[in-house]
Order: structure tokens, then C-alpha cells, then sequence
């Protein structure tokens, strides 16, 4: 029988025939390019992929992808997810979410599809605030931040979403931004690449409601001196001149200037494939102003995955006992019949 020679897929392939109805200027339109190059790069067909959300303006997304995907509820993505890759493990499956859906009411669904490391890709939009529903704070709104819902300004402690992912273990975590296209297109296909649960934090700006959230991190005349990026097996070097550096001092961090007696072997060299997670932790706690913000991947492992295991247990299980009757079940054990 003759093979089939699949057509080339471009991004454009996997975009959608729908309206995208994200506000003029939001940072989800790049997001969402990004993630179109990525899937093209893959070559990954596109009846093989799933995009699955749950409730706020990222949650969009599946309709805009030409894949299938699922629009599912509040902040139960990880939970609808997980069964699709259980059942079907064959398929792509991701997890669109943003900072409000994934750690307020989706808090504990993030958490347990992260520990139990399934072959998904979550991928969180942090834009510091409730969008869709109109400019309410979030769980990782900053101390004092004035809203509709915290017009004294709020008490909240803001979550860290990479300090969650690594405290729960997650083999692979990752940070990118909106407008740096290049460094979020290259950190979506390593976490897509990935086997096992990978987690990928891209701060994005909401224009309407939170503009300029991360500014300091975008701005072309202060961004070099407040983010750094990571890459495996380099030391850990920022600045716009690259004269800045980050060392251990005892088990903490601490900005450093490089010259004046301090070369790159005092600094802290970064390692992605510590099997520990206490130096990816210690990066997810950097944050502006006291430190520059990590971006890249700062955790890449490799773990036993869920969906593996508990199809394994079902091959066993039908093996040992064939492949099970539904009504023989119903009808065993204690039972009894109502006159």
C-alpha cells in the first residue's frame, strides 16, 4: 500500500476560522501566535492536539485554535485534562489558564495535576488581575494594589505561580513574557517537548485593566537591569552592560558587581536538572525591585508520569482478570432486590 504524504502545516493551520475577541493591544494576541510557530515547528497534527480551558479572558483560547479543544468550567481545566490524557494517551493536551482560574478556585486542581506530574502543558496568562469579569485583584495582585473589589488597596499576599509549581514538585517549570516573542516561542516548544507535566508562566499585559504591570520588565531602557535570563550550565549575569551578577551568600541570593574582585566563578551557576528543587525554588523567589525576575526554564526533569502509571495498572488489571463485564459488576457483591 502506498504511504500518504501529509501536507506541510504552516501557523496559520492551526489558527481557527473564528473572531478573536481579545481587547485591541492585549497581550494574549501574542500569546496565541507564538503558540500557532510552536505547534507548526512541531509538525504535530493538528486531530492529534487538544487545547482545553476554563473560565476568563485566556480561556478563549481553544477557539482559536484549529484543533479540538474543550471549554470547560472554572477552574477545573487540570481535572478535565487529566482524563483526556488518561484516556487518550496518544494526544497533545494542554491547559490554557490564567493567574485568577489556576490558583483561586482552580487552586487545588493546579496543584494535584502538577504533583502527580501528568504529560500536560499548562500553560498560565498572569496579568495581575480578573480581566473578564472587570478589573477585581487576583491571587497575584501586589500587596496594596487598588481595584474595584480593594479600593483601600489589597492585604493579600501575592502567590508566586513558580514557587507553587516547584513546591508541588512539577518536572519542568518555565517563565517567558508577551513581547518577547523569541524567548516565549522557544520556551513553549521545550515545555511542549517535555515528557511529564510542564508549567510555563508567561506574564502578559492587560492593557484595559492593569497596564503596565510589568513595565519594568518590558521596558527597553530598564528591562536588562530587571530581568534575568537563565539558560542551563551559565552563571547567572544581567545588566545592560552584563555587569551584574547573582551569588550565594550562605543560602541566600544576593545582587552582585562584577569586577572589583568578583568574577563569574563567585557567581551562582544555574542547573536546571537538579534533581532537588531548592535552586529552581530559590530563583522562583527573586523578585523585583530587591532582585532581577528569572525568566527561562528553571526546572527540567524527569519523573514517573501519572497517565504511564495508571495505564499500566489497567493492562495489568485486564490481564489478570480479563477485560471485566459492567453488569456482572453491578450485580456482585452486596446486593439486594427492593419488593
Amino acid at each position: 500500500m502506498a504511504s500518504v504524504e501529509l501536507p506541510v502545516l504552516k501557523p496559520g493551520d492551526y489558527g481557527s476560522d473564528q473572531d478573536v475577541r481579545w481587547c485591541p493591544g492585549c497581550g494574549d494576541y501574542s500569546i496565541l501566535a507564538q503558540m500557532k510557530k510552536v505547534m507548526a515547528t512541531l509538525g504535530w497534527p493538528r486531530e492529534k492536539t487538544v487545547f482545553v480551558s476554563g473560565i476568563g479572558c485566556s480561556s478563549r483560547f481553544p477557539y482559536y485554535m484549529n484543533t479540538y479543544g474543550m471549554h470547560s468550567i472554572h477552574g477545573r481545566a487540570p481535572a478535565f485534562a487529566t482524563g483526556i490524557k488518561s484516556c487518550r494517551p496518544d494526544l497533545n493536551v494542554f491547559v490554557i489558564t490564567g493567574d485568577g482560574d489556576a490558583l483561586s478556585i482552580g487552586g487545588n486542581h493546579f496543584m494535584h495535576a502538577v504533583r502527580r506530574n501528568v504529560n500536560l502543558n499548562i500553560v498560565l496568562f498572569n496579568n495581575r488581575i480578573y480581566g473578564l469579569t472587570k478589573g477585581q485583584y487576583s491571587p497575584t495582585s501586589e500587596l496594596g494594589k487598588v481595584t474595584k473589589s480593594t479600593p483601600m488597596g489589597s492585604i493579600d499576599n501575592p502567590m508566586s505561580p513558580l514557587s507553587l509549581a516547584i513546591g508541588c514538585e512539577a518536572t519542568f517549570v518555565a517563565r517567558s513574557i508577551d513581547v518577547h516573542i523569541k524567548h516565549l516561542a522557544d520556551t513553549l516548544k521545550r515545555a511542549a517537548e517535555h515528557p511529564g507535566v510542564s508549567f510555563v508562566e508567561v506574564y502578559q499585559n492587560c492593557n484595559v485593566f492593569n497596564d503596565g504591570a510589568y513595565k519594568y520588565a518590558t521596558d527597553k531602557a530598564v528591562k536588562a537591569d530587571n530581568v534575568i535570563e537563565i539558560e542551563h550550565g551559565k552563571p547567572l549575569i544581567f545588566g545592560k552592560n552584563r555587569d551584574k551578577g547573582i551569588r550565594l551568600n550562605g543560602m541566600h541570593p544576593e545582587v552582585v558587581e562584577l569586577g572589583k574582585g568578583i568574577t563569574e566563578d563567585d557567581l551562582l551557576f544555574h542547573d536546571e536538572q537538579a534533581t532537588q528543587p531548592t535552586l529552581a525554588y530559590l530563583l522562583s523567589r527573586m523578585r523585583y525591585p530587591e532582585f532581577p525576575e528569572p525568566i527561562g526554564v528553571l526546572r527540567c526533569v524527569d519523573a514517573p508520569r501519572y497517565d504511564d502509571l495508571l495505564n499500566e495498572q489497567v493492562a495489568q488489571a485486564r490481564a489478570e482478570k480479563g477485560e471485566g463485564d459492567l453488569d456482572k459488576l453491578f450485580n456482585s457483591g452486596d446486593t439486594w432486590t427492593v419488593e
